[in-house]
């Protein structure tokens, strides 16, 4: 099997792409692109498959169908700079390889994350970790402002004065806030990746972990367009049912859907028939 060239990841390869006031997202290393997501696809499948379908019905029908481990040959290297606090979300993930700058060793830098004033929200009534959508009084926001400024300037100038006593790093950092910039190497295949963007970039995602997520998939998008392409339409902007769920809707599907009527939807022949395989399914719950 030849070694896959990626001329588009080269092109963006150490490019810094800015995040929210300090924060960037490099990408520094990869393997493959959508050739290698059809190459080990074509393995498993046999010889005999090579000139059955091109490489972007194959990449599809491998999304469509859940076909997870071709994706998996895809790896992503990325330098990312982040407030702590979202870095401690991001690491729920754990189906990626991490290295995270270290504060025992090296002297944090004063850099700290300070919303915009229009991300500074109300709690959420009914969401218990999400922001209402109600606007904050300017006042108050010039005064969340001034608090969060005020308190990591304080917490910063006690650090610096312990590490002049030469008080051990390690101890030193303990008062830092949330809101301080870590960095960390992150590796990842594609389909764990896939899995992050979904849950990341979904509307109700953290505004500050969201927007990581938003520049890491323009950048997935570069590297591996086909594969990304059926992302978008496969997961990312589909939605599934209960069996419940199916149940009612089943009592307004009209009995007969004319073919000529989804002509341009943009099926391929192979969507439009699973398509009414779909539809029968319902049918005879």
């Amino acid at each position: 099997m030849a070694h896959v060239l990626n001329p588009r990841a080269d092109e963006i390869l150490d490019k810094e792409f800015k995040v929210l006031n300090h924060g960037f997202i490099r990408l520094v290393d990869y393997m493959g692109g959508d050739e290698s997501i059809v190459q080990a696809a074509r393995v498993s499948y046999g010889k005999g498959t090579k000139t059955v379908s091109e490489d972007r019905t194959l990449i599809r029908y491998l999304m469509r169908h859940q076909h997870t481990t071709p994706f998996e040959m895809v790896e992503f290297k990325f330098h990312v700079k982040l407030p702590i606090f979202v870095a401690r979300q991001w690491i729920r993930h754990r189906t990626a390889n991490v290295n995270e700058y270290s504060g025992r060793y090296s002297i944090m830098p004063e850099e700290f994350y300070v919303p915009d004033e229009s991300v500074i929200k109300f709690q959420n009534r009914s969401n218990k970790q999400g922001r209402d959508s109600e606007e904050v009084p300017p006042e108050v926001r010039k005064r969340v402002l001034e608090i969060l400024l005020e308190e990591q300037k304080s917490a910063f100038t006690g650090y610096q004065e312990m590490l002049e006593n030469n008080i051990a790093r390690e101890l030193a950092r303990i008062n830092l806030p949330l809101s301080l910039y870590t960095q960390w190497y992150w590796k990842i295949d594609l389909h764990n990746l896939f899995h992050f963007l979904k849950l990341r970039m979904d509307k109700h995602a953290q505004y500050e972990i969201r927007v990581y997520a938003e520049k890491m998939a323009e950048i997935v998008k570069t590297v591996v367009p086909i594969a990304y392409e059926a992302f978008e339409d496969y997961v990312l902007n589909a939605v599934t049912f209960s069996k419940q769920e199916l149940i009612v809707l089943q009592k307004y599907l009209p009995d007969n859907i004319d073919e000529n009527e989804i002509e341009n939807i943009g099926f391929s022949k192979y969507e439009k028939a699973e398509f009414f395989d779909k539809l029968k399914k319902i049918s005879h719950l």
